[in-house]
């Protein structure tokens, strides 16, 4: 097919967005709190509570950025994804011209700047896909809402399918068994010298509060769970110890558990090697290179947990990156069975693989996640 009569389609990949600079942090840290489907109290009480949290956890976040050079590495390991999806759809005579694009949600590139390059290109259908495989209202919920506010800033009208979720998406959970079974046979070496027992498997996921979960219907923790279920059955490891755990919780509130702290602990007791694996994240970003790499490596060390190996996230791996091109395949999928003229930037429009539809999360300020 002729170049100009294939459809423009983008694609545009959503993600949290970190500070690219120390100044970049209070300001980053705002925008996330200032979020309704982060603290839902009804402003000026959000922007007033966001910016006394912002202020007062910007030194403390600046130093976690001194760890990793004062920046975040996540723009530029999603620009490497972008870049190779991309070509991998474009190596497909499937009739599309794609182009990727990144819209961070709390700091550069934000939705605005984002939706109007997809405007500029003159894209004829959008694929929202977020790199989150697990859904939240916090997350791709989020998100979601604040692309079709910026498409009406802009005035992109291109129909919209989302793709919601991929939780037990073949590639991305083969890629992760992949790479899991290479960090546990490193920490089974050490076991073996050790003459202990073999390693625990502890998958790492990105706590919420737990009325996240009980309130809204978010499908989030179960989605977890079934990524991890999904992944020790790839691994096919006959016996594996395994469990689930969440990190980087802040505040009073309540969150789901059991918490990556409490794990590390109690395998400190038992004497076991764990091997930890950050599954509800696909980049590198704080929360791994710092909080799982250095704090808890070093609550491991305190805790005489004799081995501790930290898994790396699937960033650009080729498994994972073809499971993100099989999720683009199933989205347009839908929304050619129905036609663009029912997907509008209004509409709901999303797509998931999962009997949960994420799309009936209730999030606040919309009657759902996806309105």
């Amino acid at each position: 097919m002729s170049e100009t009569t294939r459809k423009k389609r983008a694609i545009v990949l959503f993600n949290l967005g970190g500070p690219d600079s120390p100044e970049a942090v209070e300001p980053f840290l705002f925008n996330l709190f200032n979020d309704p489907a982060i603290i839902s109290l009804p402003n000026p009480f959000r922007f007033l509570l966001a910016k006394l949290i912002s202020r007062r956890r910007a030194p403390i976040a600046r130093e976690i950025y001194d760890h990793i050079g004062g920046k975040s590495p996540l723009l530029e390991l999603t620009r490497e994804q972008a870049d190779a999806l991309q070509a991998a759809l474009n190596s497909e005579d499937d009739g599309y011209e794609n182009r990727c694009f990144i819209a961070m949600r709390y700091w550069k590139p934000f939705a605005d700047e984002s939706a109007q390059a997809v405007k500029a290109w003159g894209a004829d259908e959008q694929i929202l896909l977020p790199l989150y495989p697990q859904f939240s209202t916090t997350t791709s919920g989020s998100s979601v809402k604040d692309w079709k506010r910026a498409c009406h800033k802009v005035g992109l009208t291109a129909p919209i399918k989302t793709a919601c979720c991929y939780p037990t998406n073949p590639g991305f959970v083969e890629a992760s068994a992949e790479m899991i079974r290479e960090g546990y046979d490193r920490a089974l070496a050490k076991t073996v010298e050790l003459g202990i027992d073999k390693p625990r498997v502890l998958f790492s996921a990105h706590g919420v509060p737990k009325a996240v979960i009980t309130k809204r219907g978010d499908p989030y923790q179960s989605q977890i769970e079934k990524t991890s279920a999904a992944v020790v059955e790839k691994m096919a490891i006959e016996g594996l110890d395994w469990n689930v755990c969440y990190q980087s919780r802040v505040g009073p509130m309540e969150w789901i558990g059991p918490s990556t702290e409490h794990e590390i602990e109690r395998a400190g007791r038992e004497g076991k090697a764990i091997v930890v694996v950050p599954i509800a994240f696909v980049t590198e970003h704080s929360e791994t290179l710092v909080e799982l790499d250095i704090e808890y490596g070093e609550l491991a060390h305190e805790k005489q947990v004799p081995v501790y190996e930290r898994v790396r996230t699937v960033c650009s791996h080729p498994k994972f990156i073809n499971g993100l091109v099989s999720v683009v395949k199933q989205t347009q999928h839908e929304l050619d069975k129905k036609g663009s003229d029912d997907y509008t930037v209004e509409s709901r429009g999303w797509w998931c693989p999962d009997e949960h539809s994420c799309a009936n999360a209730k999030q606040p300020g919309l009657k759902s996640a996806g309105a």
